[in-house]
């Protein structure tokens, strides 16, 4: 499968008032598969967030290189290119919303892209029924809930017709439905559609459905692998400040009183037939 984001030896390092520049990432090198689904996980001030705002050019390395599709993030002729390649969702959707009706929001980036008028109204049409917020066409974007709000800001990426969405913490400011909600979304888009997906996050229970796991800290890769084989290393996760997923923090309780379960059962199903399978 190819790559569609590539990072070589990546560098980044935040210039304070004071000229001291601490590094934040620091010497990343990964592949994001097209057509893959990878969650980023870490504590704050891991990186991951830093992280994430390379792979569009929001930051440039300090040191090192970010290739989206072959392109160079530091070459500014291509940043176009890349950010229709990439798109980005941040963590507070009102900071993403630029219009007071929905259809006009989302038609806001295409319009700024160039699209012909009558493609703009298929993309509009498209997105909102991607993100299942057609019949949202005409409200108003601050009368939604929050998690409306980000499958709006979504809607707004997809009508840039982006191969990779980029997820920066985007449920972190929503209640359990809106966060499940935008999850529904992006693996829909994901597994329907083929865009790859980058979600950022801190809660170890969105990553479980991930195709591939890294988890950042102190500015690096530190672990790499299927949730299964991330989520079963319990001790090596808790060293850096990490939580697991409810199901394998259940079965940690298990092990440690003796019985005799697996550690990568993650879903709540395959957590019970574990316990049963013990218990006989």
């Amino acid at each position: 499968m190819n790559s569609i984001i590539r990072t070589d030896e990546l560098r980044f390092s935040y210039t304070t008032a004071e000229g001291v520049a601490p590094v934040v990432l620091d010497g990343v090198s990964l592949e994001i598969e097209e057509g893959s689904f990878v969650a980023v996980l870490g504590h704050n001030g891991s990186g991951k967030s830093t992280l994430a705002k390379t792979f569009n050019a929001v930051l440039l390395p300090t040191d090192g290189q970010v290739l989206v599709e072959g392109m160079d993030t530091r070459d500014e002729s291509l940043l176009l290119d890349i950010r229709r390649t990439v798109g980005m969702v941040f963590q507070n959707p009102d900071n993403q919303i630029v219009a007071n009706v929905v259809e006009e929001d989302v038609a806001f980036a295409p319009e700024n892209l160039g699209v012909p008028t009558e493609e703009i109204r298929k993309r509009v049409d498209d997105a909102l029924a991607a993100v299942r917020m057609s019949q949202f066409v005409t409200h108003a974007p601050h009368l939604l809930s929050g998690g409306q709000k980000q499958r709006v800001a979504i809607a707004g990426v997809i009508a840039m017709e982006p191969a990779c969405i980029v997820l920066d913490e985007a449920t972190a400011m929503l209640d359990p439905i809106g966060r499940q909600e935008v999850l529904s979304t992006i693996h829909r888009l994901n597994r329907e559609k083929g865009i790859t997906v980058v979600l950022i996050t801190h809660h170890m229970n969105e990553a479980e459905e991930a195709d591939r796991v890294i988890v950042m800290n102190d500015g690096r890769v530190a672990m790499d692998g299927t949730p299964q084989a991330v989520f079963s290393q319990v001790e090596r996760l808790r060293d850096m400040g990490l939580t697991v997923p409810d199901t394998v923090d259940l079965l940690d309780r298990l092990r440690r009183d003796g019985v005799d379960v697996p550690l990568d059962a993650l879903t709540v199903e395959a957590c019970a037939a574990a316990i049963c399978a013990a218990l006989g």
